[in-house]
Parts: C-alpha cells; sequence; structure tokens
C-alpha cells in the first residue's frame, strides 16, 4: 500500500522554504524590481501610443503577462537552483540515505517553489494594482490556473537540475528556452495584432496560453479560448510530472 512519510515531507518542504526565505531580497525582492521596471518601460512608453488593446488600457493589459513571467521564473529557479547545488555540493546524500522517497521529494519541491511564486506574483500584483488598480474577474480560476502553472516550471526544473552536469547546463532552459518562449508569448502585445504567419507561430508557443489563461482570470479577456488554455496547461502538466516522477525514482544522475 502506497505510503507518505509526512515527517520527511514536512521537514524537507520546510528546509526549502527556509532556503529561499533567507535570502528574500534575491528570491523575492529582486524579481519584484526587475518585474516593476518591465511594467514601467513597456506600460509607460508603449501605453501612450497603443492605448487600448483588446478594449482593455494597455497599462492594465500587460499586467497578467509580467505576473506570468515572475511566476514562471520564480518556480524554475527554485527548484532548479536548489536540487543542483545539492549534487554539486554532496548534500543530495543526505537525502538518498535518509527515509524520504520521490513523491515526498517531488511534493516537497514543488511546494516551496510554488510558494514562492506566489509570493513574487502576489507582490507584482500588489505594485500592478498601485498603478491601475486592483482587478480580478476571476479567482477561483486566477488561483487554480497559477498553481497548474507554477507546479508545471517548478518539476521542470528538477528535471533540469537532474540533467545539468554543471552551471553551463543549468543556464540552457532559461536562457534559450523560456525567455524567448515568454517574450514570444503574448507578454507585452496580442496575438490578434500579427500578420500571418507570424500569429500562427504564436499559437504554436505554449507560453501564449499560460499568459493568456492568466489575463482572463484577471480581466476577463484573452486571444484564445480559455477552456482550450486549461485543458493545454493540464496535459503539459502531467506529462511533466510523469517525467520527473520517473527521473526521481530512478535516483537519475543523483546517484552515482
Amino acid at each position: 500500500m502506497f505510503a507518505v512519510d509526512w515527517i520527511a515531507l514536512r521537514t524537507l518542504l520546510s528546509k526549502e522554504v527556509r532556503r529561499f526565505a533567507k535570502v528574500w531580497s534575491q528570491t523575492v525582492v529582486s524579481p519584484l524590481v526587475s518585474t516593476s521596471l518591465y511594467f514601467l518601460v513597456f506600460g509607460v512608453a508603449l501605453g501612450s501610443r497603443l492605448r487600448n488593446v483588446g478594449g482593455v488600457p494597455y497599462m492594465e493589459y500587460v499586467v497578467p503577462g509580467l505576473i506570468m513571467l515572475a511566476m514562471i521564473n520564480a518556480a524554475f529557479l527554485n527548484t532548479s537552483s536548489s536540487l543542483f547545488q545539492s549534487k554539486i555540493n554532496g548534500t543530495v546524500v543526505d537525502l538518498l540515505v535518509a527515509p524520504i522517497g520521490p513523491f515526498e521529494m517531488l511534493v516537497a519541491y514543488l511546494g516551496a517553489a510554488m510558494l514562492r511564486a506566489f509570493i513574487v506574483g502576489t507582490l507584482v500584483y500588489g505594485v500592478a494594482a498601485a498603478f491601475v488598480g486592483p482587478k480580478l474577474a476571476h479567482p477561483g480560476w486566477t488561483l487554480l490556473f497559477s498553481a497548474a502553472v507554477t507546479a508545471s516550471f517548478a518539476a521542470l526544473g528538477l528535471i533540469s537540475a537532474l540533467w545539468a552536469e554543471k552551471f553551463d547546463h543549468l543556464a540552457v532552459v532559461p536562457n534559450f528556452v523560456l525567455t524567448p518562449l515568454t517574450f514570444l508569448g503574448g507578454v507585452f502585445y496580442s496575438v490578434q495584432m500579427l500578420p500571418p504567419p507570424w500569429d500562427t507561430l504564436s499559437r504554436l508557443n505554449p507560453i501564449l496560453y499560460m499568459v493568456n489563461g492568466l489575463r482572463y482570470g484577471i480581466l476577463g479577456v484573452s486571444d484564445v479560448p480559455p477552456g482550450r488554455a486549461l485543458i493545454l496547461l493540464l496535459t503539459l502538466l502531467l506529462l511533466i510530472l510523469a517525467a520527473v516522477a520517473r527521473l526521481l525514482a530512478r535516483g537519475y544522475k543523483l546517484r552515482s
């Protein structure tokens, strides 16, 4: 019978939360500052020219995308940096010899990363609300979508950390995958503004559906059907979770 070791899970979760809380200026304040600068630069500079996008003031339109950008980075970096540092420092041995299974490891790492991402996202939302006022069209949808997105990228961060053998490897996904896909995922523009074939190519970007899913939750508007965005996100989440669970169960690149 499958049994969860709650003591091991709580211990590892507490350790991971303390890890990012100890350097809160880097893990929480730093992404808040950088995202706020994006909001000011793009919102003020382009807002005076675009005025409205899809019937929504441009300053409000970019808010969900910036929140999503901050949450994705926070979730991914939390798990990838933590597990990779454990591998490099050799402290991952403590996990391997402890009475903790792959399920407890997965839940603890994901839980801490999601908590960090939600803190960062909430702070970014607070800063944006100070400029454009609070907007939350569908609170339940926003919470569900945010949880699914952060869990997906936290799990992706674990896969990246398991695969990486040096710091250069760890930078591949954020620099060459996440950043391009995020900036081409409708954060600062509507896909409906793009001419063919770029509009079609943009719809192949999964980040587009994540950004617009959160935009629907906060503003009530979206460039893609919200239901389709949710189905795509949940499918990706299940696939990524299945992959990382299998890797952890095998001890992939954890056991020498």
